[in-house]
């Protein structure tokens, strides 16, 4: 519920009521520009991480807005998202907030393109680039600059001009609230049109760049190959263009966690800068939440991914009591496979010891269940009307070639 005390299911249960009154309501915000207080005011929740509960920076910041407020935001979403396709303005490198696109598609098309070139023998660096808060410190006036080039509706550019105007926020711990805030730039947290204002404010950064770029999001990574001669040089040079885009439209580089990846056995492994800071070289990354090594192989993933499931099927374990399959199996589906199959298609192991230590996962929580111990995996898999994750990644292969 946000600031404006209406709950969402109030507007489920009175949709047939109110659902005209809202219309014009709608209409004449976006016809004269008057964007209510309520839907410019956040109310900050605390969310609460790990480590020290009296360190600040130990929780998330989680915005409640209007919701009759977000009902607004949705149909202007989906009129720039129309306009966007009509005039095929959409930034074919950015994945995040993307319809069609996912954390999976940003992995495999970027390292495609790189395992390409090191198959026939080739060297690639990669660079993988943070910003800092990037959603926070969005310059407004820029933003709305950006809208105005894309010939936007006039009445959805100055709509939005003034939802961003004057937004205020508040912190709220245990029903006490703060005084509020200023916020003077940033695209909202917890509304609908942040992440589309965001990546139409990042859309241009891979403009002028001759090397590979993916984004999902904020999330920026280049390469380029490097065994070839000019290949350093072509890589110097992007990361110059994308120094002076970030100066430029003032969305600044972390510069301590931009890292730079050697692949590939003639690597030459060049020293590359940001600001006269050097990039610190590393042999593993986690990128989107996969591991990625310098030797491209998949272990270090697979570790992570059989150890996270495994610590969760035992918190399900420990957890409940009833070892019924009806109770045990949706729990195993929700929480703990997952974990194993996260962008699988991407980093599918291939080693018959990666392959085991996934399926030992699943064959611990087939025999959780009540009267299928002693039989064997596959037996028990037969009667979950399971398959092995093995036969599961195999077949989602078969269907992505198709």
């Amino acid at each position: 519920m946000g600031p404006d005390g209406i709950h969402p299911k109030l507007l489920k249960e009175l949709s047939d009521v109110i659902a005209k009154p809202l219309t014009d309501l709608f209409n004449q915000s976006l016809l004269t520009g008057v964007v209510p207080e309520d839907w410019k005011l956040a109310n900050v929740v605390p969310i609460y991480k790990k480590g020290s509960r009296e360190e600040s920076g130990n929780y998330r910041p989680v915005s409640l807005t209007s919701v009759v407020g977000k009902l607004m935001e949705t149909m202007l979403k989906e009129r720039i998202v129309e306009h966007l396709k009509t005039h095929r303005l959409q930034d074919q490198k950015q994945h995040g907030f993307t319809s069609g696109r996912s954390c999976q598609t940003n992995l495999i098309d970027f390292f495609d393109w790189v395992t390409k070139i090191i198959d026939t023998g080739g060297a690639v660096d990669i660079a993988y680039l943070d910003f800092s808060k990037a959603f926070d410190t969005v310059p407004h006036r820029r933003l709305i600059n950006k809208l105005q080039s894309l010939s936007l509706d006039s009445n959805i550019v100055d709509w939005i001009r003034q939802w961003l105007s004057d937004r205020q926020q508040r912190v709220v711990v245990n029903g006490v609230y703060s005084a509020q805030g200023l916020v003077t730039s940033g695209v909202p947290q917890g509304s609908v049109l942040g992440p589309i204002l965001f990546n139409i404010f990042i859309s241009d950064i891979a403009e002028g760049i001759n090397g590979k770029v993916c984004l999902f999001a904020d999330d920026t990574k280049i390469c380029n190959r490097v065994d070839v001669p000019g290949g350093i040089s072509q890589m110097t040079n992007d990361l110059g263009k994308l120094k002076k885009w970030s100066e430029l439209w003032q969305l600044s580089f972390n510069v301590d966690k931009c890292k730079i990846m050697h692949l590939g056995r003639k690597n030459p492994r060049a020293e590359y800068r940001i600001f006269d800071t050097v990039l610190t070289s590393t042999s593993e990354e986690r990128d989107l939440g996969v591991i990625i090594s310098e030797d491209l192989r998949v272990s270090s993933q697979c570790n992570r991914a059989a150890g996270n499931a495994s610590r969760m099927l035992g918190c399900v374990g420990r957890g409940i009591s009833s070892r019924k399959r009806e109770v045990l199996m949706p729990l195993y589906r929700a929480l703990v496979r997952p974990h194993l199959e996260y962008c699988v298609q991407y980093w599918r192991p291939y080693l018959q010891k990666d392959i085991d230590l996934l399926e030992r996962v699943q064959r611990r929580a087939t025999k959780m269940v009540y009267g299928l111990k002693e039989k064997s995996y596959q037996e028990r898999l037969n009667d979950l009307n399971m398959y092995s994750l093995e036969k599961k990644t195999r077949q989602r292969r078969y269907d992505r070639n198709i």
